[in-house]
C-alpha cells in the first residue's frame, strides 16, 4: 500500500494576522489619534473660557459710542461679554480694581472672583444722560425735601442725611461734603449695621463726563475713605478714553440682559 505524502506550500498558508486586520487596526490606531488631539484641543479652549468664567484678559480696544460721546475701551474692563463689540451702544457696564484702575487679568482673578475680595472692586455704568444734573446737582432741588431730621457727623470729613420713609430710599443715607470750587460730593449709600461687614456696591454715584455721558459707579462702603480720590480718578478715567472730535454714531437699539439692578 503506497502513501501519498502531501506537501503544503508555505507561500499558500493562511497569516496569522491578515492584511484587512492590519488595515482597521491602523485605521482606528489613526481615529483614535484624531480624537485625543481633538478632545485635548477642546479641553484646553473649554478650560480657558472655564477658567475666565465670562471675564476677558484681552487689552484689545473696543470703540464704543454713547450718544454724543465715542470712547476706546480695553475689552478687560467691560463686565458683560455681549458688550464687548464695537460700534453704538445704549450703555456699556465696567469693573475696575482700586486703586490700580485696572481691569481683568490672570494675574487679579481672585480679587475679581472671590467674594471676599470684592470691595476692592468698582462698578461702573456708561450711558447717554437722561436728566440735566448729576447727583450733585440733585442734592438740593431734590434730596433735601426728603430729608429725616438734622444732618449728622459722617465717617471720613462727611455730613449724613436719613431719608423719610416711603421716599424709595429706604434704609439709605446721604452723604455729602463740600468741595472748594465745584458743588458738593454726594452719594447715596445702604451702610452695614454696628458690627456687620460692609459690602461691595453699596454706595453709588452719578456723574456727567464728556458731552452727553453719565457714569453711574458703585463701590463698597469700605472704601469711603478714599471717596475724593475715587471720584477724581473715575472721572479723568473716563476723560481719558473719550476720543475728542469723534463724530456721534446714531445708536440702534438692541437687546442687552443687563438691567441697571445688576450694577
Amino acid at each position: 500500500m503506497h502513501s501519498t505524502e502531501t506537501t503544503t506550500d508555505p507561500a499558500g498558508q493562511t497569516p496569522l494576522i491578515s492584511n484587512r486586520f492590519i488595515a482597521i487596526l491602523t485605521a482606528s490606531v489613526l481615529v483614535f489619534a484624531a480624537l485625543s488631539v481633538g478632545i485635548s484641543l477642546f479641553g484646553h479652549t473649554f478650560g480657558e473660557r472655564w477658567a475666565l468664567a465670562g471675564h476677558s484678559d484681552s487689552i484689545e480696544p473696543v470703540e464704543i459710542s454713547i450718544g454724543l460721546d465715542h470712547l476706546r475701551l480695553t475689552a478687560n474692563t467691560i463686565r458683560f461679554e455681549e458688550q464687548r463689540k464695537g460700534g453704538p451702544s445704549e450703555r456699556i457696564d465696567l469693573y475696575l480694581l482700586w486703586p490700580e484702575m485696572a481691569g481683568y487679568s490672570r494675574d487679579n482673578r481672585r480679587r475679581f472672583d472671590d467674594f471676599a475680595r470684592a470691595n476692592s472692586l468698582i462698578f461702573l455704568q456708561l450711558s447717554q444722560s437722561t436728566m440735566s444734573r448729576d447727583m450733585s446737582g440733585r442734592v438740593e432741588p431734590i434730596y433735601a425735601h426728603l430729608f429725616d431730621g438734622t444732618e449728622q457727623d459722617g465717617p471720613f470729613g462727611l455730613k449724613l442725611h436719613h431719608f423719610r420713609a416711603g421716599t424709595g430710599y429706604d434704609d439709605e443715607v446721604l452723604l455729602t461734603a463740600a468741595r472748594p470750587g465745584k458743588p458738593d460730593y454726594a452719594v447715596r449709600c445702604l451702610l452695614p449695621a454696628p458690627g456687620a461687614a460692609p459690602r461691595g456696591g453699596d454706595c453709588q454715584r452719578d456723574i456727567h463726563v464728556g458731552r452727553d455721558l453719565t457714569v453711574l459707579y458703585r463701590f463698597s462702603s469700605e472704601l469711603l475713605s478714599d471717596w475724593p480720590q475715587i471720584d477724581s480718578a473715575i472721572e479723568a478715567y473716563i476723560r481719558e478714553r473719550i476720543i475728542a472730535g469723534a463724530t456721534p454714531t446714531k445708536v440702534q437699539k438692541r437687546a442687552n440682559p443687563a438691567t441697571n439692578d445688576s450694577l
